[in-house]
């Protein structure tokens, strides 16, 4: 089992501050932000940032479905870090300034990949197709904060 890896990125015209806050707001903003892979999104601990638990289903491709029950922590300042209490996967957030009145927002997910020449499928895709979902979820986030 390979470790799989997805990052993307972008610069927001809003300050760190104000986009972490959005990010960690689980019971109002990020439900906002999340596009159409996305369902069965539910708060069912917390919703502020450390501590949270929510749930979600995340529609990959047409045939993969990942359940997804995520545990929230905020390890360092700037950073989000969602482990899904369902597989290996993990997604950490960090929010950094870039400027005067702008931030930097990384999102990193890693998990356990398959074996095989399945293996070598997802290591080569999956990370552009999730690399793809969230930069729409970045774009909302954008959209959202430079209000």
């Amino acid at each position: 089992m390979a470790q799989v890896e997805a990052t993307t990125e972008r610069v927001v015209a809003a300050d760190a501050e104000k986009v972490f806050d959005a990010l960690a707001d689980y019971s109002g903003t990020r439900a906002k932000l999340l596009p159409e892979h996305f369902s069965e999104y539910e708060v069912r601990e917390g919703g502020d940032g450390e501590g949270t638990l929510v749930h979600w289903k995340l529609q990959a491709t047409s045939k993969r479905v990942r359940d997804c029950l995520l545990e929230v922590s905020e390890p360092t300042d700037g950073e989000l870090v969602e482990k899904d209490r369902n597989s290996s996967m993990v997604t950490t957030w960090r929010v950094t300034p870039a400027g005067e009145g702008s931030s930097r927002v990384v999102v990193t997910t890693v998990w356990n990949g398959a074996g095989g020449i399945g293996g070598f499928f997802e290591k080569t895709f999956a990370p552009k197709g999730l690399g793809r979902i969230y930069d729409a979820v970045l774009a909302k986030l954008a959209t959202e904060v430079e209000k």
